[in-house]
């Protein structure tokens, strides 16, 4: 029909009736990718309001097949991202649940298809990837990480794509924001490793980090195998085979094949002579702090002492000073905590009904200062329901007792900060007495225990 540009209104009628067409065809057992292709060559010269609700659809209809369309690039370059409403935004909803804003979906499928580069050898199976489109989009990509601080996954792909096209500069600081958000992932830890490549240790640390969380095993089969052949690079084979291990009783429960390294691997005689342990838990627990210091080196660490420790919930009651003060699980961080431990933490935002929760945490020397623990010396002032103080120390008559202390002896050690809930009021509680026999002057004094 020929119809001037300016004739928007039969053009955005269609790009109903031809999203819905799109949609129609992608619920077919087998897309027929050669009538999307017809459609998109029929619709390049259309003439649509742009942004507007109907272009909108239009993208939706042809994004929903993307991961399999060889031609989404084409059609998402065509379509330019710079035509998205401010509707598109937002998230939306369907069945009660939330879904990502179409925009975040469509700046994150470009990124994969750019990520998975274009085919160069057909017969060979071989794609590379174009860097020259990657320093096009990165600056796009970095709009939509500034101006959608909530949006979790561009940051992901801003550090994938730098990585992609060898820009090592800028990668760390791209990529925190969202590790941060999901450190319990062990994939954001395997990327680190990635970024990490020619540090051999940080690498090392990484993967012991993401092999420590909660995962399903299915899932850590490719991060385990990596790490195994670490290991045995490293002479590691007890470890070494405990992960192999690992991955072989998922590949058999799973019915997968071991495939060729794993069975080479178990052909060798370091492997038929290490010894397989439970778990690598203790090595992971030995390296996770280096990695998590990498996430979090920018954030501030501040000083507490362990005021508590309850080894069935795996917390500790911390104090930092009058002002600050709760609890914290430290079971992904420390191994036997004590009372009157320093520790070194880095908490992640205010806490809630004095819980916190933690980036991470590390135990200091005892010669480090802190608000919220004391030296202290001086004779015991025995009191007559069998507690103690010694200026102004509260010692319990669990110590008195196991100590075997006299009103009067003379004794020096530890205390830390308390709250006395009974009244209400800040005070000082002994958790370390030491003494000896001063056989001359006929007192106890204090000492090593």
């Amino acid at each position: 029909m020929q119809l001037p540009e300016d004739e928007k209104m039969l053009f955005d009628n269609c790009a109903w009736q031809i999203g819905r067409m799109v949609f129609g065809l992608q619920k077919a057992e087998y897309v027929d990718y050669d009538k999307i292709n017809e459609l998109f060559e029929i619709i390049r010269d259309f003439h649509f309001t742009k942004p507007s609700e109907a272009y909108s659809f239009i993208y939706k209809a042809f994004h929903k097949g993307y991961q399999t369309w060889s031609r989404y690039m084409s059609f998402a370059e065509w379509w330019n991202f710079e035509n998205l409403r401010s509707e598109d935004y937002l998230e939306e909803e369907f069945n009660g649940k939330k879904l990502m804003s179409i925009a975040e979906q469509a700046y994150i499928a470009y990124s994969k298809k750019l990520l998975e580069g274009e085919m160069s050898d057909p017969f060979r199976q071989q794609r590379v990837v174009d860097k020259e489109k990657i320093e096009l989009f990165l600056p796009k990509l970095d709009t939509i990480i500034e101006d959608h601080p909530k949006y979790q996954y561009p940051p992901y792909f801003k550090a994938k794509l730098l990585l992609a096209i060898g820009s090592e500069e800028n990668v760390l600081s791209a990529f925190l924001p969202f590790a941060r958000q999901k450190a319990n992932n062990f994939w954001v830890w395997e990327l680190m490793a990635e970024i990490f490549s020619e540090d051999p240790e940080i690498q090392f640390a990484c993967y012991c980090k993401g092999l420590s969380l909660n995962t399903p095993e299915e899932y850590l089969v490719n991060l385990r195998l990596k790490f195994a052949g670490i290991l045995r690079g490293r002479s590691m084979y007890n470890e070494a085979k405990t992960e192999i291990n690992n991955i072989i009783a998922t590949k058999n429960n799973k019915g997968w094949d071991l495939g060729i390294k794993i069975s080479n691997w178990m052909e060798q005689d370091w492997y038929k002579n290490a010894e397989e342990y439970s778990n690598n838990q203790d090595l992971y627990l030995e390296h996770t702090i280096k990695a998590e210091n990498i996430l979090y080196n920018d954030l501030p660490e501040e000083i507490v002492a362990v005021e508590f420790v309850d080894r069935n919930r795996k917390t500790i009651n911390f104090v930092e000073n009058q002002h600050k003060y709760g609890k914290f699980k430290y079971s992904n961080f420390l191994k036997n905590p004590k009372i009157g431990d320093l520790l070194a933490v880095r908490f992640n935002g205010a806490g809630r009904d004095g819980f916190y929760k933690i980036y991470t945490a590390k135990k200091l020397d005892k010669k480090v200062d802190s608000e919220a623990v004391k030296d202290f010396m001086g004779s015991v002032d025995l009191k007559s329901q069998g507690f103690g103080f010694v200026d102004g120390v509260f010692i319990s008559p669990n110590m008195i007792k196991v100590h075997k202390l006299s009103d009067s002896d003379f004794v020096y050690g530890r205390a830390i900060l308390s709250f006395n809930k009974s009244r209400n009021e800040w005070s000082w509680k002994a958790f370390e007495l030491d003494y000896e026999t001063d056989l001359s002057k006929g007192k106890k004094y204090a000492g090593s225990l």
